[in-house]
């Protein structure tokens, strides 16, 4: 009995250690488009801020990265 929720406890405990690893690779907090309010979180992408969806964001930009211009637009 002992034996079992020590093995329970171990595998849970290493289990959330992964996801919360796994967490701290959204980027979210370092995007320049991430306003950091609860209301909107992110301007681009509002539905895959903060989430494990938004590891892998393809409109990632560092905050404090040049903007970058479409070739052949004019304002």
């Amino acid at each position: 009995m002992v034996v079992g929720t020590c093995w329970t406890v171990a595998y849970h405990w290493k289990t959330g250690f992964v996801y919360v690893k796994r967490l701290h690779q959204v980027p979210c907090h370092k995007c320049k488009y991430f306003t950091n309010s609860c209301y909107l979180k992110c301007t681009v992408n509002p539905h895959l801020a903060c989430s494990e969806e938004a590891i892998d964001c393809r409109d990632y930009q560092p905050q404090g990265s040049p903007e970058v211009m479409a070739i052949g637009k004019t304002c």
